[in-house]
């Protein structure tokens, strides 16, 4: 793992003990409402009139700006792995029953999945949305249900080319079960790119959970998201520029690093060979 991958995976560290640790031990509640006018729009690492200090400053209703941010990562960050991770899971799944069995199951699966990667995401997205209550759960549904394709086909294609080794011949040869060949087998030895596309997929699966929430459709006020907190203070850009600059720095931040974590892992596993688990059997 190079210094940037290391970095990155410092810096999320990080980041997720943060948004565990800071909402909990603040000494003001993120989504109260308090003295508005002593506290509104105070400018970053300044004390409000109350005296109370705010290292990003506060917006328009005069709560904390940091506290707010980590609850909102603390939101963001969990619908946006737990949304990759079971778009990955999900994809695994159907790649390899659909590489395994070949025929029908095959081309079903390989036909749904083309036909829902000829639209775009977003449409989709943006389309599950509105159908059903905006939402942590409805976010965490939509994230699954729209980005299991990419990984369904690359799991099947590693599906393909494991199940012409040797040792996965040794292994029905012994007598193996065909659940069992392809479960305890083949699949372990498919998984590096699925796992390698679910990283990759979370600073993605962040990204479009923030903008879901930025266009009203995905997590709701009062409750924090990076996406409806840029929102929120889009039309104060001018006069408090603070209270959407930190939400998308955070942003920023997090998906690059989640990104370059996810390009560290694929070259790390590029060079590795299958395992020969057939004495498993």
């Amino acid at each position: 793992m190079n210094r940037l991958a290391r970095f990155s995976a410092l810096l999320l560290v990080v980041l997720v003990a943060a948004v565990v640790l800071v909402p909990a031990l603040a000494a003001t509640d993120p989504l109260a409402i308090g003295d508005v006018l002593a506290t509104r729009l105070v400018p970053p690492g300044s004390s409000d009139a109350l005296g109370r200090f705010h290292l990003l400053g506060t917006d328009r209703f005069g709560r904390d700006l940091f506290v707010r941010m980590m609850l909102a990562g603390r939101i963001s960050l969990a619908v946006g792995v737990a949304g990759s991770v079971l778009a990955g899971a999900v994809g695994t799944v159907v790649g390899a029953s659909a590489g395994w069995r070949g025929g029908v199951v095959d081309r079903l699966a390989m036909g749904v999945s083309d036909a829902l990667l000829s639209i775009p995401r977003l449409i989709l997205l943006l389309l599950c949305a509105a159908l059903w209550q905006p939402g942590a759960a409805t976010v965490l549904a939509v994230l699954g249900a729209t980005g299991w394709m990419g990984v369904a086909r690359l799991v099947r294609g590693e599906v393909l080319g494991v199940r012409a080794q040797p040792y996965v011949s040794a292994a029905e040869a012994l007598g193996a079960r065909s659940s069992r060949v392809l479960w305890r087998h083949v699949v372990p030895n498919a998984l590096g790119p699925a796992i390698v596309a679910t990283t990759l997929g979370v600073g993605n699966a962040i990204l479009l959970e923030s903008g879901l929430s930025f266009l009203g459709l995905g997590i709701q006020p009062p409750a924090p998201s990076w996406g409806n907190m840029i929102a929120g203070g889009r039309d104060l850009i001018v006069t408090a520029p603070w209270v959407a600059i930190a939400p998308g720095v955070a942003l920023i931040v997090t998906v690059l690093a989640c990104t370059l974590l996810g390009d560290s892992l694929r070259d790390r596993l590029a060079g590795e060979r299958p395992r020969d688990i057939a004495e498993r059997v």
